[in-house]
C-alpha cells in the first residue's frame, strides 16, 4: 500500500468532524455534501473486497427514492448480490475512521479478511442522475486507484443494470454480456419470445404509462425503446427534463401517499406504473370509472407472478419447490390469498432486500417482493438446468411449451436484484399471456386498509425487534401497549421498526376499515413518541 498516496488523496476527501454514518440495508445515505469522504473510502473498500474474493465488485452512487439533495453509495458483490454482512461492518469502520487512522483500519481489514494487497482489483462503477453523482463517482475512482485497482465506469445506469453487469463479468458471460446493449438484447429477446406465445389481442394490453420519477430509468427506458416490439407502446412521464428527481412522483411517493404521481395524466382504467429514482422498484395503479385510485403494490406483483409460475411448474410435472418470501409490511390479505387460495408456502423475514434474497435462495423457485415494489424471482441452478433441458429434450408438446415459457421467464427476470424494467416486462408478458386487464389483476384479492407513518426519535437504536421485526423487544412496555391497541380493532395488526438510514421509527398498521387503520397507526405512533424518545411535537391525528 502506498502510504503517501493514501495520505495525499485522503486529505483531498476530508471527513467532516463529528459525523458518524452506518452502512445500512441500502448502503450509506445522507445529504450529498456529507458524502465525499465516504465514497472515496468505499472506493478503497471495493478494491479491498475485489482483492479478497478475486472478482469484480460493483459500486453504485445513488440514494434511490430519497430527495435529490441526498446521495448514497453501496457495494455489489460478485454475483450481483448485496455486500456480504461481515464487510458491512468494515464499511462502517472505514467511513468513520479519523484521517490518521485510515492506514491502520485498512491493515486491520486486510488481516481479518485475509486480503492480499498484491492481488489485482477490478471495480465496476455506476451512478444515478443526481447533480452530485458525477463528482462523487470521481471520488470513488480516487479510492480505487490509491490501492492500484482497475475500474470500468459505466456512467449513468440504473442500480439493477450495475448489479447485472457485475454478475455477467464474474460468470464469464454465462449470465449475459456485461454491456448495456447486452442487457437490452437479453431482456427484449426473452420478452418477445414470451408474448409470441400469447393468443390474446386487445388494445388494453399494449399501452402503458410509466412515471420514471425524473430519474435514470427514463434515460435507460428511452435507450431500450428500439428493442421493444411494435405492439408495446410505452409512454414515458417524469423523464427528468422538467422537474426534480423523486419530487411528488416515483414508486415510493405513489405507495406512501396512495395517489397518482404529479406529471402523469390518468384516464379511467388506463394501466400505469411508477419506477423509483434508480429504477429498482415498481408499483402499478389505475383509476376506475368513478375516479377512485387503485394501487397494485409489490404484494400483488408477487401474487401475479406466483400464479403464472405455479401453473407452468404444474405443467412441466417436475417436483420443484416454490415459495414466496415477504416482510412484515406485506398486506395480511396477500399472505392469506397465497397460502389459502394458491396453496403456495409463504415465509416472513426481516425488512431489507438481502434478507428476502437470502431466504428465496433456499427454494427451486423463490419469489420475493417487498410491498414497496422491490423484488424479483430466483431459480436454483438445478431448476434452471432441468428447465433448459426439457426445452430441448421433452417430447410432450404441452410440457415443452411450458418449459419454453419458464426458460424465457428465467432470461427476462434480473435474478441479481429487483429491477423495475425487468419486472415491468415480466408483468406485461403475464397480463398478455393470461388475457388479464389491470382491473382483473387487482381483483385477485382486496387489500386490507393500511397506513404507514414515521416518528422522529433521538436515537432509532432504542427500538429492538424480534420475530422478523413483527414484535418490539425494547423499549420496555412498547410491545404491550401495541398489543392492547391492536385488540381495539377488527382484522388488525401493527408493528414498529427503526429505519435503516435515519433516526426515525416506521409504523405500520392495518385494520378492517381505513378509518380504523389510520386511528391505530396514530395511536401506535403516539406510543412510540412517548416511550422511544420522540423529537419535536407529538404526532397529530391523520
Amino acid at each position: 500500500m502506498d502510504s503517501e498516496a493514501l495520505r495525499k488523496f485522503s486529505a483531498l476527501h476530508p471527513r467532516p468532524a463529528g459525523l458518524t454514518l452506518h452502512y445500512g440495508t441500502a448502503g450509506f445515505r445522507s445529504a450529498a455534501q456529507q458524502l465525499d469522504h465516504v465514497v472515496f473510502r468505499m472506493g478503497l473498500l471495493a478494491a479491498l473486497r475485489s482483492k479478497a474474493v478475486t472478482a469484480t465488485i460493483g459500486i453504485m452512487v445513488t440514494a434511490s427514492h430519497n430527495p435529490e439533495e441526498d446521495n448514497g453509495v453501496k457495494l455489489v458483490d460478485p454475483l450481483g448480490e448485496m455486500l456480504h454482512p461481515s464487510w458491512e461492518e468494515y464499511a462502517t469502520q472505514l467511513a468513520n475512521a479519523e484521517e490518521q487512522e485510515l492506514q491502520k483500519v485498512i491493515t486491520e481489514i486486510c488481516q481479518k479478511a485475509a486480503v492480499n494487497l498484491h492481488k489485482d482489483a477490478s471495480v465496476f462503477i455506476g451512478r444515478d442522475t443526481r447533480p452530485s453523482s458525477k463528482k462523487l463517482s470521481q471520488s470513488v475512482i480516487d479510492g480505487i486507484q490509491v490501492l492500484g485497482g482497475q475500474y470500468h465506469d459505466y456512467g449513468l445506469v440504473t442500480t439493477p443494470q450495475l448489479h447485472y453487469m457485475v454478475c455477467c463479468q464474474n460468470t464469464q458471460g454465462q449470465y449475459g454480456k456485461a454491456t448495456l446493449e447486452g442487457y437490452y438484447e437479453k431482456l427484449s429477446k426473452a420478452f418477445m419470445e414470451l408474448i409470441k406465445q400469447s393468443h390474446c389481442s386487445g388494445e388494453f394490453q399494449r399501452h402503458l404509462k410509466i412515471d420514471c420519477a425524473n430519474g435514470v430509468g427514463a434515460l435507460k427506458l428511452s435507450e431500450m425503446k428500439p428493442y421493444f416490439p411494435q405492439e408495446v407502446l410505452i409512454h414515458i412521464y417524469n423523464d427528468g427534463t422538467k422537474e426534480k428527481l423523486n419530487h411528488l412522483c416515483g414508486a415510493d411517493f405513489v405507495k406512501v401517499h396512495q395517489k397518482p404521481p404529479g406529471g402523469l395524466d390518468m384516464k379511467p382504467n388506463e394501466r400505469c406504473c411508477s419506477f423509483d429514482g434508480d429504477a429498482d422498484r415498481i408499483v402499478y395503479y389505475y383509476k376506475d370509472t368513478a375516479g377512485r385510485f387503485h394501487l397494485i403494490d409489490g404484494d400483488k406483483i408477487a401474487t401475479l407472478i406466483s400464479i403464472f409460475l405455479k401453473e407452468l411448474l404444474a405443467k412441466v410435472k417436475q417436483n420443484f419447490k416454490m415459495a414466496v418470501v415477504q416482510t412484515a409490511y406485506a398486506n395480511g390479505n396477500s399472505t392469506r390469498y397465497l397460502q389459502e387460495t394458491l396453496k403456495v408456502p409463504v415465509h416472513c423475514v426481516k425488512t431489507g432486500v438481502k434478507h428476502l434474497h437470502h431466504k428465496a435462495q433456499e427454494f427451486d423457485v423463490g419469489v420475493y417482493f417487498e410491498a414497496n415494489g422491490h423484488g424479483t424471482v430466483l431459480f436454483s441452478k438445478a431448476a434452471e438446468t432441468k428447465i433448459r433441458q426439457l426445452v430441448t429434450e421433452e417430447k410432450d408438446n404441452e410440457k415443452r411449451e411450458a418449459a419454453k415459457m419458464l426458460e424465457n421467464m428465467i432470461d427476462l427476470i434480473n435474478q441479481t436484484v429487483g429491477d423495475a424494467v425487468s419486472d415491468m416486462l415480466v408483468i406485461e408478458a403475464i397480463l398478455a399471456l393470461k388475457g388479464l386487464s389491470v382491473q382483473q389483476w387487482d381483483a385477485l384479492y382486496t387489500d386490507l386498509p393500511n397506513r404507514l407513518l414515521k416518528v422522529q426519535v433521538a436515537d432509532r437504536r432504542v427500538i429492538d425487534t424480534t420475530d422478523a421485526e413483527r414484535r418490539a423487544l425494547t423499549p420496555p412496555g412498547l410491545q404491550e401497549k401495541i398489543d392492547a391497541l391492536v385488540k381495539k380493532y377488527k382484522l388488525s395488526r401493527a408493528f414498529v421498526r427503526p429505519s435503516g438510514t435515519e433516526d426515525v421509527v416506521r409504523i405500520y398498521a392495518e385494520a378492517d376499515t381505513q378509518e380504523n387503520a389510520d386511528a391505530l397507526a396514530h395511536e401506535v405512533s403516539l406510543a412510540v413518541f412517548h416511550l422511544a424518545g420522540g423529537k419535536g411535537a407529538p404526532p397529530q391525528p391523520i
